[in-house]
């Protein structure tokens, strides 16, 4: 009994992650409305019923997806910003993040549920609940770089991190229209040009009560 009980486990977690990679490739490749559950049940090779047994319905299923996918993104991410410690280095890293995510359809899958919830109230929440934790990365990131210098005082980490979310997913809708990507990624390449040139603005200021005693 216990073997049988074990292999249904096994069994049971295998449908789930072959529904939960079947969900991720059919939004990134099909989009929202190509996202069914007797689409996702077919990539996967399952019954559609399994869908709403396992996730509770087509929309969880991708909500759990996007969750998958933000847990690996972040932890490659997090590791790959932390070696950041200039503006241009923190350019460098945002350039990088941008081509791995369209490379993989990571820009695709984010941006086809936040479409949907425009049409779906119900999204909006767990959308926005989801974009926290990318809006604290971002902000924490430029606040360890820039935090204390003239240029993080000037942009503040929070709008910064809203920016860069708006500018994520505004490329994805300019897509159609760049098709080779050379437009998007001429704004990376400006990014990259003024950054060297704002060097005395990434300068971190003295900390009050800190600034070096002159010799009498």
């Amino acid at each position: 009994m216990a073997r049988s009980g074990g292999a249904g486990r096994r069994n049971s977690a295998d449908t789930k992650e072959r529904l939960l990679t079947a969900a991720s490739e059919i939004l990134r490749e099909e989009g929202y409305a190509g996202a069914s559950a007797r689409a996702i049940a077919t990539r996967a090779e399952a019954n559609s019923a399994l869908v709403f047994y396992h996730f509770g319905g087509v929309d969880q299923l991708l909500l759990a997806a996007l969750d998958r996918s933000s847990l690996e993104r972040m932890a490659m991410y997090r590791e790959l910003a932390g070696q950041a410690r200039t503006l241009e280095e923190l350019v460098e890293v945002a350039t990088r993040i941008y081509r791995i995510d369209l490379e993989r359809g990571y820009i695709a899958e984010f941006s086809e549920l936040v479409a949907a919830a425009v049409t779906k109230p119900e999204l909006r929440t767990e959308i926005n609940q989801r974009s926290e934790p990318w809006i604290d990365f971002i902000a924490g990131e430029w606040d360890r770089v820039l935090g204390g210098s003239p240029l993080g005082k000037l942009l503040p980490a929070r709008e910064v991190a809203y920016a860069a979310i708006t500018f994520y997913l505004g490329v994805n809708l300019f897509s159609v229209l760049d098709e080779d990507q050379s437009r998007t990624e001429g704004v990376f390449e400006l990014a990259g040009a003024l950054a060297p040139r704002a060097r005395l603005l990434t300068l971190r200021l003295p900390r009050r009560g800190t600034e070096p005693r002159q010799a009498p």
